[in-house]
């Protein structure tokens, strides 16, 4: 069981602006089903991303209990938000903080992290064992931690300040809600998220179907690790925070399926969202004609979708990876037929 232990931000400064992000009504999309699909706005915290929540979390639980001290030094594996997040949290408490990243880590990325202070630190090679990436930047963690002074790893697939985040997260839906959420969607990497909502959803007895969303090629739910196009979600390696029996549901989605339900949601609802937004879209579509009308349907967006210009919003690299899609969102009969990105899947 967690403990809830929730860090107010006392001086009302730029970090209080974490959290208690907005809950909307998406009612352009998924015309076709007799649904209340919400989506919670993890791109409005502070940092653009959901991560800004545990980053925040994991810091101050450690100045909190002693941890982390004035001169400590922050070391985190990151390719993307978390260590924006981190980044962020770090300049406003003072503290150094080393990113380890690898050569897949975008250009723009590297100039926030950057740009809020952070040093970098890059891993050439991938982990000659595994030949993930993922497993070389945790062991330079360990390395660096080995021979740092008073630096402190806040590990964010154990740490379980990562999940008391998102129990709050779960906890700002159910209240906004009325405690009425009959499903919620949710990608999974660290699994802090799943975690976190699962947990708050058990101990305040919630009647909520959870479903746990995973990329192809992801090892979270089993499997073996394959090439994936896009970040955010997924993981080549199972975190220790997951628990099978979190998820009431669990579900996998492909790179193309990520671009489509992103394409999809600028197109009909006016958000640019990253990819695991798009990710968790066309999961519900992937399961819709399942869900009992009239349900309250619950999206996690974790981020916005500036960040993946050169990706999923690039015309050219679209193209590139996967041939012309552009029907499956510029042509709503033929994309609500599906066939594409179910051939994909396949």
């Amino acid at each position: 069981m967690l403990l809830t232990t929730e860090f107010s931000v006392a001086d009302k400064g730029p970090l209080s602006a974490i959290g208690n992000t907005p809950l909307v009504r998406l009612s352009k999309i998924l015309k076709d089903v007799d649904l209340r699909l919400y989506a919670k706005l993890e791109s409005l915290n502070l940092g653009g991303s959901i991560k800004d929540r545990p980053a925040l979390n994991i810091i101050k639980h450690g100045i909190e209990t002693g941890l982390i001290h004035p001169n400590t030094v922050i070391v985190e594996s990151s390719s993307g938000n978390m260590g924006i997040g981190l980044a962020q949290v770090c300049a406003y408490f003072g503290l150094r903080f080393i990113c380890v990243i690898d050569p897949k880590t975008t250009e723009q990325n590297i100039r926030i992290l950057e740009v809020f202070g952070a040093d970098i630190d890059l891993v050439m090679e991938p982990d000659p064992q595994t030949g993930e990436y993922l497993q070389a930047r945790l062991n330079r963690v360990k390395e660096l931690c080995s021979v740092i002074p008073d630096s402190f790893w806040p590990n964010q697939y154990a740490n379980e300040a990562n999940a008391i985040a998102h129990y709050h997260t779960m906890g700002e839906i159910a209240k906004e809600l009325n405690d009425k959420v009959d499903y919620l969607f949710c990608a999974v990497s660290t699994c802090g998220t799943l975690r976190g909502c699962a947990e708050y959803v058990r101990n305040h007895h919630l009647p909520t179907h959870i479903v746990a969303v995973d990329a192809y090629g992801s090892v979270i739910f089993g499997g073996s690790a394959a090439k994936r196009l896009i970040p955010g979600h997924g993981a080549a390696v199972v975190p220790p925070l997951y628990d099978p029996d979190l998820a009431d549901q669990r579900l996998h989605v492909t790179d193309l399926e990520c671009v489509i339900g992103c394409r999809r949601l600028v197109r009909h609802e006016s958000l640019l969202v990253g990819g695991s937004s798009g990710a968790v879209l066309m999961a519900i579509e992937q399961v819709k004609h399942t869900i009992p009308p009239g349900s309250v349907v619950v999206a996690i967006f974790p981020d916005r979708g500036e960040r993946y210009m050169e990706t999923i919003y690039s015309d050219r690299w679209v193209a590139k990876h996967f041939g012309d899609v552009a029907h499956l969102w510029q042509d709503d009969r033929e994309a609500r037929n599906f066939a594409t990105a179910s051939d994909a899947r396949a």
